[in-house]
Formats: structure tokens, C-alpha cells, sequence
């Protein structure tokens, strides 16, 4: 019998091994015994927690999606600035968090990418990703652009944010993150220039 509350600790642990494995060997090498192995503990376990890889690939993408809401909310609950320059930047700040660029958070978000296309449950869990980026960035270029305005400012700036990150994420120089920031915040202060 489990012993009572090992659940999160066997599943923090378990989402942990997934992203080293990820990062490691890639998601199609990073099989279930693999993981296993780098947890520490049975297939079976994993089995038990997570149905199979691809349960475990979700539950990590919850992990780190939950991790992306944490940095953007706590960027922006720390802005002594309400207005939307600083609430956009804060948003882009929060796509660039350390949480979501290292290795392994970048390979595993692009592993979930690829995965999502043939899988209904990571295709919803993208939309709801990307539904919740152009939400967020459209209600904040709403404050000073037109509906149509705000609209395409925020797929525009949406876009722009997972092009950076999908170049560096791939680039062999490694990621600057500083630089990727600037270039969004260019085109951020290009388009809040259309409301005067």
C-alpha cells in the first residue's frame, strides 16, 4: 500500500525525470523504462500515475504551462505600473522566464508541439495555451486600440513571441533572452504608437 502523500512527490518526481529525459535522449528515445530508470523507481509506477507516456507528456506540459502562468502573473502583480506597456512587457518578461528556457523546458515544449498535432488531449492543452497568450495580450492592447487594432496587435506580438522562442530554441548558439525580449518589445512599442 502507498504510503499517504507520496502522490505529488512520486509525480513532482516523475514530471522531473521526464524533463531530464527529454532533454537527454529526446521525447521518442525518452521511453518509459528510461524515465523510470532516471526517477528511481518501477514502470509501474509510472503507469499508475500517469496511464502512459503520453499521460506523463501532458502532465509535464501541465507543469510547465503552470510554471508559464506563474511568471507572467507574478510579473505583473509586481508592476508598481498598471498601465498596458508595462503589463505587455511584463507578459512577454514572463515567455522568457528561466522556467521556460532552459533545455529541458525547451526540448520538452517542442516535443508537446509535434506531439499535440496527433494527440487530442496535448491539442487541447495548446489551444488553451494559445488561447490564453492572445487573451492576455489582447485585453492589454485593447486599453488603447481599436477592437480590430488589438486583435491583430496581439496575434502579431503572439506570433513574435513564439518565433523568438521557437529560432533560439533551435539555434546552436544558445539563447539570448535579453535580445529576444528587446525584439518584442519593439514590436510592442511599435504598435501602442498606432493609439496616439
Amino acid at each position: 500500500m502507498p504510503k499517504v502523500g507520496m502522490q505529488p512527490i512520486r509525480r513532482s518526481q516523475l514530471i522531473a525525470a521526464t524533463l531530464e529525459a527529454v532533454d537527454q535522449v529526446g521525447m521518442g528515445d525518452a521511453s518509459i523504462a528510461y524515465i523510470a530508470r532516471l526517477a528511481g523507481v518501477s514502470n509501474g509506477i509510472i503507469s499508475h500515475y500517469f496511464r502512459d507516456k503520453n499521460g506523463l507528456l501532458e502532465a509535464t506540459m501541465r507543469h510547465l504551462m503552470l510554471a508559464l502562468s506563474k511568471a507572467v502573473r507574478d510579473r505583473r502583480a509586481a508592476l508598481a505600473d498598471d498601465g498596458p506597456r508595462a503589463q505587455l512587457r511584463a507578459i512577454i518578461d514572463g515567455n522568457f522566464d528561466a522556467s521556460q528556457v532552459s533545455g529541458p523546458a525547451m526540448k520538452t515544449w517542442l516535443a508537446f508541439w509535434a506531439a499535440s498535432m496527433h494527440h487530442p488531449s496535448l491539442r487541447r492543452l495548446q489551444r488553451v495555451n494559445d488561447h490564453r497568450l492572445y487573451s492576455n495580450l489582447c485585453g492589454q492592447f485593447r486599453r488603447t486600440l481599436p477592437q480590430a487594432q488589438a486583435r491583430a496587435a496581439a496575434r502579431g506580438l503572439a506570433a513574435l513571441i513564439d518565433g523568438l522562442w521557437l529560432r533560439s530554441a533551435l539555434s546552436v548558439e544558445g539563447f539570448d533572452t535579453r535580445q529576444a525580449m528587446q525584439i518584442a518589445y519593439d514590436y510592442l512599442d511599435l504598435q501602442l504608437a498606432k493609439a496616439t
